[in-house]
């Protein structure tokens, strides 16, 4: 089989990446993908929030993307008929301390040119009558909230119906067998072009194009819980905490989705498996390397330290409901249930300087795009991170 451009991954990323490109007149795309359908993994157990651009550094490709995405997958959704809430979001001070840290959202927000404003308790009580903040708040009227799995499955079939493109599902990406040619669990596929939007698998199909040796992953779980029925009216749209600046991860949050159900979380527990989405499933036989890596960052990094410590704890349901409840005001222990939602962060580590990467990587070979790091807001920034993409391919 030969196609002029291969993509890896049928997550949000590779499918908009394939939409551009058919939009630019490509043919003969292959989109491929070892799961039996789209977004199986992070891009299908995300929250369904479409971020605005708060939280990035100004200079970044996620701050350069986020915001331009949301509004052109708003836009996709109007025009597909897909559920789309444009509910808005509060980041809400759980104390004093966190005020400057704020204020320094909001710097970051005007300087990416997202519009948001700073409310005092009374103006949020308007917006989110039961969210409880110290003095101030944040209100980001552009965000909004989608059903992921509605819109991947939407953007699978417009690229088959488009007759340019043949996906191919249960096909994992073994690796190169040599220039242009691509071995595949299916077969060996040429090539003139391939990208390697694979998600949690990226760094691994990355390095066996002799590229990516700088990074490893590092898999983070977010587990949440939800709201009862009953207690579901506590919340509008969405509540966020102020963030910790020292790690890339937003904290437990409250998200009323597209259904109405209100999901609380996600935590951020170290994993231990690029799909361990249980207590031992998804374990294999990277897990020592994954806790060797785990352990080289809890000795040099304090911010990571600060998570491997604190993170496991919301396991159970008294640390998990410490955290929710400094949030909502008359928030009880029974307005609390479980939920089955989990998720897997495949978080990028540089190796090299053992930081938490917080920015989108791109490594290049002679053929071959590979997206690494492809982490929150990718899901939103990738309608406007696929014209980037497809330049650079």
């Amino acid at each position: 089989m030969h196609a002029a451009t291969i993509i890896v991954g049928a997550g949000i990323l590779g499918l908009t990446l394939a939409r551009e490109l058919v939009a630019r007149g490509a043919e003969n795309l292959v989109l491929l993908d070892k799961e039996s359908g789209p977004a199986r993994h992070a891009s299908g157990r995300n929250s369904g929030v479409l971020h605005a651009g708060i939280y990035y550094a100004p200079d970044s490709l996620r701050a350069k993307t986020c915001l331009a995405g949301n509004r052109l997958m708003k836009a996709y959704c109007r025009e597909r008929g897909l559920p789309l809430h444009e509910c808005g979001k509060v980041i809400v001070t759980r104390a004093p301390e966190e005020i400057s840290g704020l204020f320094a959202l909001r710097d970051r927000a005007v300087a990416n040119g997202t519009p948001v404003s700073v409310l005092d308790s009374h103006e949020l009580a308007t917006i989110e009558p039961y969210a409880k903040t110290v003095d101030r708040a944040l209100f980001s009227p552009e965000t909004a909230v989608v059903d992921p799995k509605a819109i991947c499955t939407a953007l699978a079939a417009d690229l088959t119906a488009s007759g340019r493109v043949r996906i191919l599902w249960n096909t994992r990406a073994v690796g190169p067998k040599g220039p242009g040619l691509l071995a595949t669990s299916a077969g060996d596929i040429t090539y003139d072009k391939l990208a390697n939007v694979a998600g949690a698998y990226a760094d691994r199909l990355a390095k066996a194009y002799g590229l990516g040796a700088g990074y490893q992953l590092v898999p983070f779980k977010g587990v949440y819980r939800k709201l009862t029925p009953q207690a579901a009216q506590l919340v509008r749209g969405n509540v966020y905490p102020v963030p910790d600046p020292r790690n890339p991860f937003l904290g437990v949050h409250f998200t009323r989705g597209v259904t109405g159900e209100v999901a609380i979380g996600p935590t951020s527990i170290p994993a231990f498996g690029r799909e361990n989405y249980g207590l031992l499933a998804g374990l294999d036989a990277e897990a020592p390397s994954i806790l060797w890596r785990d352990a080289v960052l809890f000795a040099v990094n304090p911010g990571f330290r600060s998570v491997a410590l604190s993170e496991p704890r919301k396991y159970l349901f008294s640390q998990f409901f410490a955290d929710a409840s400094r949030l909502l005001r008359n928030l009880s222990p029974g307005d609390v249930a479980p939920s089955a939602k989990v998720g897997i962060r495949p978080q990028l580590v540089d190796i090299r300087q053992n930081r938490l990467v917080t920015d989108f990587v791109l490594e290049s070979g002679p053929r071959e795009l590979h997206v690494l790091g492809a982490i929150s807001p990718a899901f939103t920034s990738s309608m406007a991170f696929a014209p980037w993409l497809a330049d650079r391919l």
